[in-house]
């Protein structure tokens, strides 16, 4: 992994979940032809991660970067294309990009750093924010009900959905190696605590489980998913959540090219 290191300076906080993210990737790729890969970002803490990576990268508008790499992959459909964005971006600025690119199934992979508020910009809330939150944005609190990006991701026929947890590391690259590997969208929830604005970390870790199974249907998937709302305080599963094949977007474009 040491050929994956770059001159940049990391400037994330201490004790940052991207830490973990970004240990996790490292792993998860070994095995993977580098000059085939692709990684792309946006605007956010999230984003810097291409800094951190020598591997062929692009740094796209604030939630922008899928609909970029849904042009890198139709380019060259031999590429790997992997994405790394905030809850903010791909819940927000980017959410329309990222429901019709699960629906159409492009074979991108898209990481998407949880932390559930705009951390770089000092705490605002984004569509992922519990109930209640305190931030910049919303200084007595937020009143809105926060968006399950896996229920999001299911209803717009995602073929790959999972979550994972930056403070488990092996499990997490796991999880990455398989999304990379899945022909057609797959879609990573990551959840990351944020040290300085909004620090998950002992909520997270008292309450996440890994799940043993990969194999389900979409209901039994739905079920899963619903066990935590973010608000709540039940268990969060981590894991994949459901899988499936069909003919991808790329493979259906080049039949009438």
């Amino acid at each position: 992994m040491d050929n994956l290191q770059t001159k940049a300076i990391n400037t994330w906080c201490p004790g940052c979940g991207n830490f973990g993210i970004l240990a996790s990737f490292k792993k998860a790729i070994e095995s993977f032809d580098k000059e085939n890969l692709v990684i792309v970002s946006d605007i956010g803490c999230n984003s810097k991660i291409i800094d951190y990576l020598n591997i062929s990268s692009f740094d796209s508008l604030h939630g922008r970067s899928i609909s970029t790499a849904a042009g890198i992959k139709l380019g060259n459909p031999r590429l790997k294309v992997i994405v790394f964005i905030g809850d903010g971006a791909a819940l927000n600025e980017g959410i329309s990009h990222l429901i019709h690119l699960a629906k159409r199934n492009s074979n991108i992979t898209v990481l998407m750093h949880n932390n559930r508020l705009f951390a770089l910009t000092t705490g605002q809330f984004t569509a992922a924010s519990p109930k209640g939150l305190k931030s910049k944005a919303s200084p007595g609190m937020s009143v809105e009900d926060p968006l399950n990006s896996l229920e999001l991701m299911l209803d717009s026929n995602a073929t790959f959905i999972a979550r994972g947890y930056s403070s488990k590391i092996d499990h997490l690259s796991l999880l990455i190696e398989k999304a990379i590997n899945h022909n057609g969208f797959s879609f990573i929830e990551i959840l990351q605590p944020c040290p300085s604005f909004y620090d998950t970390s002992k909520f997270y870790n008292e309450r996440v489980y890994e799940l043993k199974e990969e194999n389900r249907s979409k209901e039994e998937a739905r079920k899963l998913i619903e066990e935590w709302n973010y608000n709540g305080e039940g268990k969060i599963p981590l894991g994949i959540f459901y899988s499936s094949n069909k003919e991808t977007f790329e493979e259906m474009i080049n039949k009438n090219v």
